[in-house]
């Protein structure tokens, strides 16, 4: 038995890195997956990874999963993915909002249509897929959102600030959309909790190494020994969506503090770890 049997799960950005991993874990373990990205097949993106390399390794293991290609920054595209999902398998019973899309620019130097189109990708868009979702969850009252959000949410903090050369690193818009991501979940959570549905956020410990984290630099390579195995937040990820909803709902948390206390995996390291700082982001640094 699979903790997510029967269950059907919307998991966007699926085509590579963390989304990819927690398709996989999610149809390892029962459920019916939605893989919804951009990227269709290998080649067609500068990065690694596919919905095609995806479906690939869940049927290869007997996991069942459709490839619903669209682009989340576009409301009327985040309309027909759960539609397609109602069509394909029924109404969605857990969705993961991972998609995203990082530009670093300093704000003095941001081009005006790329601000926006992340802001649409990082923040609008779970905002209008969980709307669209909640049309199903509301009346059969169950359900579970995640929230994949970033270490990037927490601030530099109050100056004066060190001449370092980190503040051209560029990261102030992607950190502000993983902030308001974080708040939306407990305001979210607040909300829906009477339905029983739960709405949950999660960040890496320690940076995830990606084809994407590759790309900018944030680690030296897929093994780079900062960093956590994508597994980690896809296990984070099947946690939240399937533990009881008074023992998690309104939860920002990091991956390993999480997997931790629910005794998944025996020691942490990283964010989050620290007793005194038991949540992410906005609301506590």
């Amino acid at each position: 038995m699979g903790r997510l049997d029967g269950q059907v799960v919307i998991v966007t950005g699926a085509s590579r890195g963390i989304g990819a991993e927690i398709a996989r874990l999610f149809a390892a373990e029962g459920g019916k997956i939605i893989c919804s990205a951009r990227t269709v097949t290998e080649g067609s993106h500068p990065l690694e990874g596919s919905l095609e390399t995806t479906l690939a390794d869940i049927h290869a293991t007997g996991g069942e999963a459709t490839a619903v290609a669209v682009d989340v920054s576009l409301p009327e595209e985040c309309e027909r993915l759960v539609q397609e999902t109602r069509r394909l398998y029924g109404p969605p019973d857990v969705l993961v909002n991972n998609a995203a899309l990082t530009y670093y620019y300093p704000i003095s130097n941001f081009p005006l249509n790329r601000w926006l189109r992340s802001w649409s990708v990082n923040f609008h868009a779970p905002f209008i897929l969980s709307k669209l979702v909640l049309e199903d969850m509301i009346p059969l009252r169950r359900g579970s959102i995640v929230n994949i959000s970033s270490g990037a949410a927490v601030g530099p903090g109050q100056g004066p600030y060190p001449d370092d050369g980190s503040a051209n690193r560029g990261g102030t818009c992607y950190g502000a959309e993983k902030a308001a991501l974080e708040r939306f979940t407990q305001g979210l959570a607040h909300e829906v909790y009477q339905y029983g549905i739960s709405v949950t956020c999660v960040s890496p410990s320690q940076i995830v190494p990606t084809p994407g984290t590759v790309f900018h630099k944030l680690v030296s390579g897929m093994d780079d020994p900062r960093s956590e195995p994508p597994a980690l937040m896809a296990q984070a990820s099947l946690l939240l969506a399937t533990a009881p909803l008074d023992t998690v709902t309104g939860r920002v948390t990091y991956s390993q503090a999480l997997l931790h206390e629910f005794g998944w995996i025996t020691s942490a390291q990283g964010r989050g770890v620290d007793p005194r700082l038991p949540v992410s982001g906005y609301s506590r640094r």
